[in-house]
């Protein structure tokens, strides 16, 4: 095993410092690991948070600030974070108007996640929450019931949170994450695994002339391997599972969001994209607008997702609000 650590068991404790260091401008509590904005709480508007396991960066952390997610949870890596972080998370953005909680469908993440709610609702905060479960590779997987959370997540974190920066009720943040997740598909795949750096050997293991379909943020098992094959293949067998599931008529538009498993450098992800742009024009699906680059990843693993969100007028001014986030930011 080969990574930049010092020791297995402070990776995700020191990265935390490095990213305290690197953005002043965030609060970090370093003995429950929760990242909050630096102006937090904001009296009157509507919190969001999100979580789960690291590893995955920069979801969750690097999207906390103005435009977006007020704090995040970052867990051990490929695990859980605690209801304790979760609780700590809520009541440090806690302006009065109540928290909405992003949640990935991994059953880790719910568990935790609704006991931390209960916790903080019996506190007096009040508390929604939205499970996001945009994967349509596999129904059920090794970290969930029911399909995974994926490419929507960030998606639904910026528009959220820019609906809760334009001073929005909970009940309309809450009703806008869940219409995000229902207009939103992803799949992704793997050309290599990743090692965790606990285990100190790779997830799964792909022969030089294989790849996953489906795979999922964690090293799960996806539909099936094929044999290696070019961009335009690739992106046809990412892209034509969403749109069974979820029809597009012509004319419609699209978000489209071409995201880095961590290995795959943006020339192929551009790559990628192209050849997605292609597919769609086929379909007569309208690029309204596009998200290429490392967004969720899955440490340093070989491989690309594609989300298709189904965009209507107000996702499409929440999504071009101002956002000013570590990994995120424009119009700030």
């Amino acid at each position: 095993m080969k990574k930049l650590i010092n020791g297995t068991d402070d990776v995700v404790a020191e990265a935390l410092q490095g990213m305290e260091q690197a953005h002043p401008e965030l609060k970090i509590n370093h003995e429950l690991k929760v990242i909050v904005r630096g102006d937090a709480p904001v009296q009157g508007k509507v919190g969001v948070i999100s979580g789960g396991g690291s590893g995955h960066e920069p979801m969750h952390g690097g999207f906390v600030g103005r435009g977006m997610l007020d704090a995040a949870c970052p867990g051990e890596v490929f695990t859980s974070p605690t209801p304790d972080q979760m609780l700590e998370a809520t009541k440090a953005v806690d302006g009065g108007a109540g928290v909405l909680h992003i949640v990935k469908n991994y059953t880790g993440d719910v568990l935790n996640f609704e006991m931390a709610a209960e916790l903080a609702q019996a506190d007096g905060i009040d508390v929604a929450s939205v499970v996001i479960d945009d994967d349509v590779a596999v129904q059920d997987s090794s970290f969930t019931a029911g399909r995974r959370g994926v490419g929507a997540t960030v998606l639904a974190e910026k528009i959220c949170g820019a609906a809760a920066e334009a001073g929005k009720d909970l009940a309309t943040v809450t009703e806008l994450c869940e219409r995000v997740n229902a207009q939103g598909r992803s799949m992704g795949m793997a050309l290599t695994s990743c090692t965790v750096p606990a285990a100190g050997k790779p997830t799964f293991e792909l022969g030089d002339d294989e790849m996953e379909i489906g795979i999922g943020i964690h090293g799960e098992p996806g539909r099936e391997r094929r044999p290696v094959t070019t961009a335009a293949e690739v992106a046809k067998q990412l892209v034509d599972p969403i749109l069974a599931d979820l029809p597009y008529e012509r004319g419609e538009k699209a978000l489209v969001f071409v995201n880095s498993m961590g290995g795959t450098p943006l020339i192929e992800l551009y790559i990628l994209y192209n050849e997605v742009v292609k597919l769609l024009a086929e379909h007569g699906i309208e690029i309204a607008r596009n998200l290429v680059g490392p967004y969720i990843t899955s440490l340093e693993m070989q491989g690309a997702s594609v989300t298709l969100l189904k965009l209507d007028d107000e996702m499409t001014g929440y999504w071009d609000a101002a956002v000013e986030t570590p990994a995120l930011r424009w119009g700030a």
